[in-house]
């Protein structure tokens, strides 16, 4: 099957990518509201079309890979997909 950037994960991969990236941003320094900034820009999106994988974008390769290693194997092998494109 080939994989469809354009439609929605199934709920589970999408709440397990969306509690990883709040995870990581909370680790930031929110002196000036940049952690803040983006956990609200996510805490409330939905699992529709591409939604998921903006998430993913938002991170450097760095954090990209701290995403991966905080979810479980399903995960990882659909983020890489997404991440090695």
């Amino acid at each position: 099957m080939e994989f469809d950037y354009y439609k929605a994960p199934e709920q589970k991969v999408f709440d397990e990518i969306k509690a990883a990236s709040i995870k990581i941003w909370k680790t930031y320094d929110d002196t000036y509201g940049y952690a803040t900034e983006k956990i609200d820009k996510i805490k409330d999106i939905e699992n529709v079309k591409d939604n998921a994988w903006y998430m993913v974008a938002m991170f450097d390769h760095i954090n990209q890979g701290k995403l991966c290693d905080s979810v479980s194997e399903e995960t990882q092998l659909i983020l890489d997909k997404i991440i090695n494109q």
